[in-house]
């Protein structure tokens, strides 16, 4: 390897942005330097995903270009697609040289000491279930939010989801390590702190404290200098009624839940193993719309699920204007490996599905247009996180997690960066607000 720099691309979800942040604190404490492009890198890592085909697509993508022009560098692998495809990466993709899954991270200094001793191809395979959340070192990507991982793996087995493959079993970290994080986050100045797991709200605290995440979570808002906490993802059978509450008395929790439905057909949630129906779905969104506080609540959709009727994908649609989400995340279905959909019949056509995804996309939109239409006039709460220069206004985040964006008398003479402001909304579209701010800081 020619110099110790390195440059890492990220795919999926926040748990990936999470565990990249560990990498590079790793390798910067083991004296590598990040750089911007893979042309500069002696390392060049791609931390990937592999929930659906086209994220796992593309990463490989990414290797063939380096077939060519990658001479004298180390490509590493990491991440989901790492563990799911193990050695067999290094046949589809020869130039790679490290192959590392998330659960290894805490072993990232060994395993790059072997390359620099030469070796031309190394694997971090482990799924250790006592070591997975020591990664000693972490750089975090953002000065005033940070994400705590308190579980790790799924022990869910639905149909489609490769998570038990990659991630592992279910392992909770104790109560005393999250919350130590969490102070020590607080007293370095981060005001927003966010919960991750594969499976969040399943935690369980292997202490004798015995906390499940609602009292997690409630503990953790209750942490002096912080000023939001939220929560990503949930599975709608562990979403208990004491999440509600444990939202409803704790202000700093935000006022967001995704709760991924999947489908609105309880005949295709039972073909996907999703352990709730329809209506036990329903019965959680009625908590949350019934609460004392308002809350935005989203979703993820899958459609084409094989056997998914034109009478189940109505059901789908039905849901969406039930429950009107404030957003949605929406995927044609993929098959994977080692999931139980493989051997399900009665596939969906490719153009059939994307008829579908169409479909729900623009139902969404129209009802997000109509939703965001309605906060207009409204006071929201905004952590600011920059400024777009070329459109001269701020860029906000409410605790409902909509993006807001807005004028301030300062106009860029000071920097308004990490701070919470009052912003009233004058204009909306289908995926974020406009405002002006209401105070002078």
């Amino acid at each position: 390897m020619p110099a110790k720099t390195f440059y890492l691309e990220t795919f999926g979800c926040q748990m990936n942005a999470h565990d990249s942040e560990k990498v590079v604190g790793t390798l910067m404490a083991k004296g590598y330097t990040q750089v911007p492009t893979p042309e500069e890198a002696g390392l060049v890592l791609y931390n990937t995903c592999s929930i659906r085909d086209k994220a796992e697509q593309k990463v490989y993508h990414r290797l063939q270009q380096f077939k060519r022009n990658g001479k004298d560098k180390v490509i590493g692998v990491l991440g989901c697609v790492a563990q799911q495809e193990g050695e067999r990466i290094f046949e589809r993709a020869p130039n790679v040289g490290l192959v590392c899954g998330s659960a290894s991270y805490n072993k990232l200094g060994e395993l790059l000491v072997q390359i620099e001793a030469g070796d031309r191809r190394v694997t971090g395979l482990s799924l250790d279930t006592d070591e997975a959340f020591d990664t000693p070192f972490t750089r975090r990507d953002n000065p005033h939010r940070a994400y705590i991982t308190i579980i790790e793996g799924c022990d869910k087995s639905c149909a489609y989801c490769v998570v038990p493959f990659t991630r592992g079993p279910e392992r909770s970290r104790t109560s005393e390590s999250v919350m130590a994080e969490a102070r020590r986050l607080a007293a370095e100045g981060y005001s927003e702190i966010q919960l991750l797991g594969q499976n969040v709200n399943s935690y369980r605290d292997p202490t004798p404290a015995g906390w499940n995440f609602a009292t997690l979570l409630g503990r953790v808002a209750e942490i002096s200098g912080i000023r939001r906490v939220r929560y990503t993802t949930s599975h709608p059978r562990d979403f208990g009624r004491d999440i509600v509450d444990a939202m409803d008395s704790n202000p700093a929790i935000c006022d967001h839940v995704h709760l991924p439905v999947q489908s609105g057909s309880s005949d295709v949630l039972a073909r996907m193993e999703r352990l709730y129906t329809r209506d036990e779905y329903i019965e959680r969104i009625d908590w949350l719309k019934n609460a004392r506080r308002i809350y935005s609540i989203t979703t993820d959709i899958i459609v084409g699920f094989p056997g998914e009727t034109e009478k189940d994908f109505e059901a789908t649609l039905a849901l969406l204007d039930e429950v009107e989400y404030d957003s949605l995340f929406s995927f044609k279905y993929s098959p994977r490996p080692n999931t139980a959909a493989l051997g399900l019949e009665d596939h969906i056509p490719d153009e059939e599905k994307q008829r579908r995804l169409v479909i729900v996309q623009e139902k969404q939109r129209a009802i997000q247009i109509r939703r965001n239409a309605g906060l207009i006039g409204s006071v929201k709460e905004v952590l600011v996180e920059g400024r777009h220069q070329a459109l001269e206004q701020w860029i906000g985040r409410t605790s409902d997690n909509r993006t807001l964006n807005f004028t301030h008398p300062l106009d860029g003479a000071a920097s308004l960066t990490g701070k919470y402001l009052p912003v009233r909304v004058t204009r909306s579209g289908p995926n974020s607000l406009v405002g002006e701010s209401v105070t002078v800081v």
